[in-house]
C-alpha cells in the first residue's frame, strides 16, 4: 500500500527514478568508493527532507528512486544531491583518485516519474547489476 505523506496544506505521494553518471562515464565507483557513495547520498537525502527508498551505484552510473516532496523541484533537488555529493567525494578521495577538478558528476541526468509502477521500477533498480552481466555474457558470446 501507498504511504501518503502530508504537509500542511498538501498530500501527496511523489516518486522518480533518477539515473546520474559520473564524469566521461568513467568507471570510477567501485570498491570503498561504491559504498561510501551510497552513505553519503543517504544522509545527504535525510538532511534534505527527501526520500531514498530504493538505490544502487554500478561502476559506471547509479540509479536512485526518490520521494521527492512538492514543495521542491526534481531539478534543483537533484542539483543539490550532485554538488554537495561532487564536494564531500573530492574531500575523502580527491587526491587518492584521478578526479578532475571538483567535477565527480556529469552534468545531466535522466529522470522518470515513478507513478503506478513502483514495485516494478524499484525492482529494476535492484536487478541491474545482474542485467548487465548477462548482456556483457552474451555480447561476448557473439
Amino acid at each position: 500500500m501507498r504511504e501518503w505523506q502530508n504537509q500542511s496544506h498538501v498530500t501527496w505521494y511523489c516518486r522518480y527514478h533518477v539515473v546520474i553518471v559520473p564524469k566521461y562515464r568513467r568507471k570510477s565507483m567501485f570498491g570503498l568508493l561504491r559504498r561510501d557513495i551510497g552513505l553519503i547520498l543517504k544522509e545527504l537525502c535525510r538532511r534534505f527532507g527527501i526520500d531514498l527508498v530504493e538505490g544502487h551505484v554500478m561502476p559506471d552510473h547509479m540509479h536512485m528512486c526518490l520521494g521527492i516532496p512538492p514543495k521542491y523541484s526534481v531539478a534543483n533537488t537533484i542539483g543539490k544531491l550532485k554538488g554537495k555529493s561532487a564536494i564531500l567525494i573530492h574531500q575523502r578521495y580527491g587526491r587518492k583518485r584521478n578526479f578532475v577538478a571538483l567535477n565527480f558528476w556529469a552534468r545531466g541526468y535522466c529522470v522518470s516519474t515513478v507513478g503506478l509502477d513502483e514495485a516494478m521500477i524499484r525492482n529494476y533498480i535492484r536487478s541491474q547489476e545482474e542485467r548487465e552481466k548477462k548482456e556483457e555474457q552474451m555480447n561476448l558470446a557473439l
